[in-house]
């Protein structure tokens, strides 16, 4: 794990696609809370917020999004600006591009470690900032979506010692996917995929179906390939404002140290 990961991720794609910017066809606000791996020391504790929206009757769109990544002691704060530029390529699809930009701003709290030496002078606070860019292309009609995105071009050495990178971030790929199906005039169900591609890391592959009822109540599961399954609910409060809840349990032997 790199970047940030989230089990209700079809609801955070601005994140990994600057193209998604605006595609929503009005001002859009999500904000998310993760809580990893309850119960076990130094667990990865994730906040975001983000903002799009279309730019009046053009084709343009803009996001903004901040991600706070904690882990151990470590700190990443994580500022992007996205733009993107949709085309009409039928009656019913559109695709759209984009491109990101982000500031990176590293912590390293030594104060958070447990070292064998409490006097070595390596041991001191240290903080990197780095920029990067990313891009991303979005297929997208009122029933379906296909994305391909990598939200980092740059491969940077977010700490090193002694000229070796302790801490590298690498080249994060991308493809999303998803569709509504309406079961009945009441029911809809939503499958939707996320694969995740990094050097020296299994392939991630994220598989999830939500069935919505009345427009209102979501329930659904979703299972992280050698990984986790999930619990999610949500619920439409009005036509502004949606609300949900997803809990892991992990498949692995990481589950008897930790409580989802």
């Amino acid at each position: 794990q790199q970047d940030a990961q989230f089990t209700q991720y079809m609801y955070n794609t601005i994140n990994i696609n600057p193209a998604y910017a605006g595609s929503r066809g009005a001002l859009s606000l999500f904000a998310l809370h993760r809580t990893q791996w309850v119960g076990l020391d130094g667990a990865p504790v994730t906040n975001s917020v983000s903002l799009n929206t279309p730019i009046n009757n053009s084709n343009l769109g803009l996001g903004v999004s901040l991600v706070n990544d904690k882990i151990g002691p470590t700190t990443e704060n994580a500022l992007s600006a996205d733009l993107s530029y949709t085309t009409q390529t039928s009656e019913t699809w559109k695709l759209s591009f984009g491109i990101k930009a982000t500031a990176n701003f590293f912590d390293l709290d030594p104060s958070k470690l447990n070292p064998v030496d409490a006097t070595d002078p390596s041991l001191q606070n240290y903080s990197k900032f780095s920029p990067n860019i990313g891009a991303g292309l979005y297929l997208h009609s009122d029933k379906a979506y296909v994305g391909f995105s990598v939200p980092n071009f740059i491969q940077t050495n977010r700490y090193d010692d002694n000229e070796v990178a302790i801490f590298k971030e690498k080249i994060n790929y991308y493809l999303i996917a998803g569709y509504v199906f309406d079961l009945n005039n009441y029911i809809k169900f939503k499958p939707a995929l996320l694969t995740k591609m990094v050097e020296g890391a299994p392939l991630q592959v994220d598989v999830s179906g939500n069935f919505m009822f009345y427009d209102k109540l979501m329930l659904g599961v979703s299972y992280r390939w050698s990984a986790s399954v999930s619990a999610m609910a949500g619920f439409q409060v009005s036509d502004g404002f949606y609300v949900g809840y997803g809990y892991d349990r992990e498949t692995t032997n990481l589950d008897n140290y930790n409580s989802g």
